[in-house]
């Protein structure tokens, strides 16, 4: 049943009522994000129980997606979960360039001829903007100059990579411990749910939750959503690119040395890297910022403000509940497109200054147990330079392969 976008209370009681009385349940869809933020605090609470509390996913999903990251804490301590979004149908709606002469512009052409609302797309202008996802090296390198090492563990939850394994070669030289839930699943454990692709979103969303460090190539609406439960839930690191700015480093990475780059990065992602408290109240939307339901700042944190341990002060909403559940993909779904409403998203503008010395800071806390072994070693040693030019010169040689 369609309902007309100007629903009038009398439609809502011609239309709605009826099938709600039969049914006794009515399934909203593409309407969550359509809500307005400005909403009562109560009625925002309603909205995190919805969210976080009353759907969950099947079992079989559930208990997949858990036994994935059982076997991720087997490989490694600390794991980083990648929604990598670089699928043949999200570049083509994104409307982006990655270099692929005319072959690229013709199959990505092809299928943004789905979306008839579509206007004509400047692919530079659009990375200029920040508005093009990250391709698989690009988020490698990123990551590379925050400070995670080589031998960190990562679980890759993505579609089917445009360009395959050629585009996914320089994230795999760059961390060479790659995982996705094909590589970490049995045939007949998979195979259930191989014909439905929200069901394998489904999977991927749960072992994206259960991860130290989530990442993501473009601010879309999974990555929205994971961001808000991982805040929701208490915090854990959530890492958003800063495209519009990276997006000149990137450009002339060739130009500088890694240094240079590492140090540059580590500036434009401050406020990116899901530090606790990093987005204020009234930024940001909903899914990403729940902001009347997630915790507050304690009296003893207020007290304090250069301490970026997470000290928490749970709603009496969220004192009840217990445990989290997550969201349910029906049948309905299953069958359709994997593709985000949403797809892409800009980050906020940060000037890049000349060097100083706090640029060279980690963007890591002592309760974030992965990329501080590296990153203090190195501290400890850059006085005479050794550790730092044998990371620069490692990296110099891979990507220059």
């Amino acid at each position: 049943m369609r309902i007309p976008r100007k629903c009038t209370p009398q439609c809502y009681l011609k239309r709605v009522l009826p099938a709600l009385l039969k049914k006794h349940a009515l399934r909203l869809t593409k309407y969550d994000y359509r809500l307005s933020n400005k909403l009562d605090t109560d009625l925002q609470k309603l909205r995190c129980r919805v969210n976080y509390h009353a759907l969950r996913f099947t079992d079989p999903i559930q208990e997949l997606g858990k036994r994935l990251i059982q076997r991720m804490r087997e490989k490694s301590r600390y794991f980083i979960a990648l929604h990598l979004r670089f699928e043949s149908d999200m570049l083509a709606f994104s409307g982006c360039y990655y270099g692929g002469g005319e072959k690229e512009r013709r199959d990505l052409g092809a299928i943004r001829k789905r979306w008839k609302t579509l206007h004509t797309s400047n692919p530079e202008k659009g990375r200029r903007q920040g508005r093009c996802p990250l391709t698989p090296e690009e988020v490698g390198l990123l990551l590379r100059a925050l400070g995670y090492g080589s031998d960190v563990h990562i679980y890759a939850a993505s579609g089917e990579i445009y360009g395959g394994e050629e585009t996914l070669a320089p994230l795999k030289a760059l961390f060479p411990n790659y995982h996705t839930k094909e590589s970490l699943s049995r045939k007949d454990e998979l195979t259930p749910f191989l014909a439905h692709s929200s069901r394998m979103a489904a999977i991927d969303f749960i072992v994206c939750d259960g991860s130290d460090a989530f990442v993501t190539n473009n601010n879309g609406n999974m990555a929205k959503i994971l961001a808000g439960r991982r805040r929701y839930f208490g915090h854990r690191r959530t890492i958003r690119p800063n495209a519009k700015q990276l997006y000149h480093l990137f450009t002339n990475r060739g130009n500088m040395s890694w240094d240079k780059f590492s140090s540059q990065v580590r500036k434009v992602q401050k406020g990116f890297i899901g530090d606790p408290m990093e987005v204020k109240p009234g930024r940001g939307e909903f899914h990403a910022y729940p902001a009347a339901c997630i915790c507050e700042k304690t009296d003893e944190n207020k007290s304090n403000p250069g301490s970026n341990q997470e000290i928490v002060n749970r709603t009496g909403i969220r004192k009840a509940i217990g445990e989290p559940a997550y969201p349910v993909y029906t049948d309905e779904e299953a069958d359709g497109s994997d593709t985000e409403d949403d797809p892409t998203g800009t980050g906020e503008e940060v000037v890049i200054t000349e060097d100083d010395p706090a640029a060279g800071e980690e963007m890591v806390t002592e309760d974030d147990p992965t990329v501080t072994e590296e990153v203090i070693d190195t501290e400890a040693e850059a006085d005479d330079g050794s550790s730092v030019r044998q990371e620069g010169s490692e990296l110099e040689e891979i990507l220059s392969d």
